[in-house]
C-alpha cells in the first residue's frame, strides 16, 4: 500500500508557505518567489522546464524525490489556477502549459464543478467537490500502490495534517522572511500527531526536514 506524503513543501523561516495577494500576477503571493531558490537552481528544475544546465546536490536530489514515486497528486483549488469560479478563462489549463510535470491523475479540491481535463504527459486534472477524503480515496484507487502527493498549498496540507491523514513530511526551510501570508503551523502539532525528524540536511538556500508518522515506519 503506497503512503501519502507531502514532498518539496517550502516555508520561510517566520513559518510562512505562500506570500501575501496571491494572484494570476503573483500565483505563489507577494515576494514569495524567494521561497523556492533552493529549487529553481537545480538541475531537475532545469529539466522540468526544458532548460539546459542547472547543479546537482542535496537541493537536486530533494527536488527529484518530491516528484518520484507518485501515482496520483492532490492539489488545492489554488494550485491549478487563480482564485474565483471562472477558472482564469475558459482556456484556463492550470499553471502549466500543455504538458505538466504531473504525469499521472491530479485531484483538484474545489467547490466549483469542472469536467476532467486531459493533458499531455499523462496528466489529467480531476475536480473534485466532496471534500478532502474523496479525494484522497480517489487518489488512492488511482495510484494503486504507488504513494499519492498531497501537493498544497498550505490550506490543503493543513487539512490533511489535522485530519491525521499524512504519513510523511519533507519540508524546505528557506533562509527568507516573508512577514504574512498563509501561515503553515499555526494550530499543528506535529509531534502530537506522530511526527519525528528522520532526517535534516542543510544547503546554501534550504534546510531540509523529513518527518515520519510513528505509525507509519
Amino acid at each position: 500500500m503506497g503512503r501519502v506524503r507531502v514532498g518539496g513543501f517550502t516555508v520561510s523561516i517566520d513559518g510562512f508557505g505562500a506570500g501575501a495577494d496571491q494572484s494570476l500576477a503573483d500565483p505563489m503571493g507577494k515576494n514569495a518567489r524567494d521561497l523556492h531558490r533552493w529549487m529553481f537552481g537545480t538541475r531537475f528544475f532545469h529539466e522540468m522546464v526544458g532548460r539546459d544546465g542547472g547543479s546537482d546536490g542535496p537541493d537536486h536530489d530533494f527536488a527529484e524525490r518530491a516528484m518520484a514515486g507518485f501515482g496520483a497528486y492532490i492539489l488545492g483549488r489554488n494550485m491549478f489556477g487563480p482564485a474565483g469560479d471562472d477558472w482564469g478563462g475558459p482556456d484556463w489549463k492550470g499553471w502549466w502549459g500543455d504538458n505538466p510535470p504531473y504525469h499521472a491523475p491530479t485531484f483538484i479540491l474545489t467547490h466549483h464543478a469542472h469536467a476532467p481535463i486531459e493533458m499531455e504527459g499523462g496528466t489529467t486534472f480531476v475536480f473534485v467537490t466532496e471534500g478532502i477524503e474523496r479525494a484522497l480515496e480517489q487518489a488512492k484507487a488511482a495510484a494503486h500502490d504507488r504513494d499519492v502527493k498531497i501537493g498544497g498549498g498550505v490550506s490543503t496540507v493543513r487539512q490533511y495534517l489535522q485530519a491525521g491523514l499524512v504519513d510523511e513530511l519533507h519540508y524546505a526551510i528557506s533562509p527568507v522572511f516573508l512577514g504574512q501570508g498563509e501561515k503553515m503551523f499555526d494550530g499543528i502539532d506535529l509531534p502530537a500527531l506522530g511526527f519525528r525528524v528522520t532526517e535534516q540536511v542543510n544547503t546554501p538556500d534550504a534546510m531540509h526536514v523529513v518527518l515520519t508518522r510513528g505509525d507509519t515506519q
